[in-house]
Order: structure tokens, then sequence, then C-alpha cells
């Protein structure tokens, strides 16, 4: 992974990237973690691969820890909060990049529980961590978040209502977050190559990734969005509170 943001730039800062013991937001750790901030790796069930991180971290001279927590269960989530207060007293960051909804055997209502409801939760279960100055970078899909005026692949669909309800709710919360000093950003990204989503739709519909990609041009890997993602962390906060990333030509008519 090559250095993205300033070295130090990052120092002091503590960091819960959810969903991070692979894929983007593992990427997205490390290139929080480079920059010198203390990283929590949050699982759900990987365990041990997020463990192998936390020390690969550790190996580079970072600080690391690994919380298992269920996004979905409120407990779950106030005990890895309760962790991070006691052993850093604090957050700094945090980044909503876990989402799912395409899984099989989680029940007609994952989605909804997951992509809005836990991370309305996540949020509002963060705020006595969040001192003035902190940051909520909450991860979406263009597909999601123009999902009221343009359709997706129909095995997208129910994601993509459930990412956009959550975004809707979370921006509710943006005046909430002004008080406290707390800056929010919506990083809006197009389908990426190599996630578990994009396999998942590609097992549903085969060419779907194909097609899109030539309809955009090109797509983002996971290492060029999780860079993406990094940067929100550090850089102005848009007007309108979101940072697109990749083509949006197919999803705006301006």
């Amino acid at each position: 992974m090559s250095t993205l943001l300033n070295a130090h730039s990052l120092d002091g800062r503590r960091a819960l990237v959810t969903g991070s013991s692979r894929g983007i937001g593992a990427d997205t750790v490390g290139y929080l973690a480079e920059a010198g901030a203390r990283v929590v790796v949050n699982f759900r069930n990987k365990e041990k691969r997020a463990l192998q991180l936390v020390e690969k971290l550790e190996a580079s001279g970072a600080t690391a820890i690994a919380v298992g927590a269920d996004l979905t269960d409120a407990s779950s989530v106030a005990a890895m909060f309760e962790t991070i207060r006691e052993r850093w007293g604090g957050l700094d960051i945090l980044v909503l990049n876990a989402s799912g909804g395409m899984e099989a055997g989680m029940g007609e209502d994952y989605a909804l529980r997951l992509n809005r409801d836990a991370q309305v939760n996540l949020v509002t279960a963060a705020l006595p961590l969040l001192a003035r100055g902190s940051r909520v970078v909450f991860v979406t899909s263009h597909q999601a978040h123009f999902i009221r005026t343009v359709p997706t692949m129909p095995e997208y669909e129910p994601v993509a209502l459930s990412k956009r309800a959550g975004e809707d709710a979370l921006r509710e919360m943006i005046p909430q977050l002004d008080e406290l000093g707390i800056e929010f950003v919506v990083v809006s990204g197009d389908m990426i190559e190599g996630t578990i989503t994009a396999t998942l739709l590609e097992r549903a519909n085969p060419g779907a990734i194909s097609a899109r990609k030539e309809a955009a041009g090109r797509l983002y890997n996971v290492a060029e969005f999780a860079a993406e993602v990094a940067r929100a962390v550090v850089e102005p906060v848009p007007a309108d509170h979101t940072r697109y990333i990749g083509d949006i030509g197919g999803f705006t008519h301006d």
C-alpha cells in the first residue's frame, strides 16, 4: 500500500472503521494507520482475519485493536464502544463502511436493519465518545444514493433502497451533529470491482459488473476506493456533505 495521507497527519487521532477485517474497510484502516491514527478493526465473525490485520498493522509500527460487534445488535454495539472508551477514552473518526443485504438466510428485513437502523444506532451510541472536531463518514454507492431517481439492477434494489434510507436518516442528524461540532460526509462511489457485493451481483446477474464498467468507462478497485474514503476523513467537507467518487454522468441530468 503506497503512502496516501501525509505522514503523522492523523497522529493522536482515534478511528473506528466498521466492517474492516477485509476489503474496503481493511484498506481504509491501513491508510488511516499509516497517517498515524490509532485504529479499531471491527468485524462481525471474521475474528481471525481481523487479528491478522491488527498484527500486520502493529508490525508496521501502527497502534491497532480488533473489536467484534454485530452492528444490528444494540447491546453488542454498546459493548464495542465501551471497549474503545476503556482502551482509548474516545473516538475522533467514525467510518460507517459495513453494509450488506444480499446475504442468504439473514431475514427479509436484514438490509434495512443493517443499512438504516444500525447506522443510526451506531452514530447515536458513538456521540458520547466523539469530541468537537470529530468526523463521521458514511460510505454508499451511486446506485443507492440515486435510487430515488435512477433505477438499479433488480437484485440490488432492496439493498440500494435500504442504503438510501440509512443515508437519509443520518442526514437528518446533521443539525444535531453540527451543534456538537461533529462533521458528517457521505462518500458515494460506483460499483467497486472485487467487493463481496459485486461478486454476489455478478452471480445473480451475470455480466452486470462488466456492463456497468462499460457504461462508466472504468470502475475503481478496492484499494482505490478505500483511498478516497481515507481522503474523506481529512479533506474539507463539501457544502452538500457529499463526495462523489467515479462517474455520475449516468445518474444525473443537469
